[in-house]
């Protein structure tokens, strides 16, 4: 079960850098004036748009802030995303 776990945390990391960068471009905001508006620095951006760190919840909610999508949206996002990557695995296999 951790193994599982683990890897699940991984793709929800990776979606939400997905949806991040997304929507950061659709912005025209750079990875740099994103970390500052949101209050946080450059390298997080950059770790959370590669999928090497979760964030936080204060920091979705700063970032979702910025973007000016409700919080409820982007994890909506992240969380349809994550439903149709597990669902075209379990097709696959």
């Amino acid at each position: 079960m951790p193994g599982r776990v683990e890897e699940l945390d991984k793709l929800i990391a990776r979606v939400f850098g997905g949806v991040l960068r997304e929507l950061r471009k659709a912005r025209n905001l750079s990875q740099e004036r994103l970390a500052e508006l949101a209050g946080c620095h450059r390298t997080n951006i950059s770790f959370l748009e590669r999928g090497l760190q979760g964030p936080t919840l204060y920091l979705m909610h700063q970032l979702a802030r910025v973007l000016d999508v409700p919080l409820t949206e982007l994890a909506r996002r992240v969380e349809i995303r994550v439903a149709e990557e597990l669902q075209a695995r379990e097709q696959s296999d």
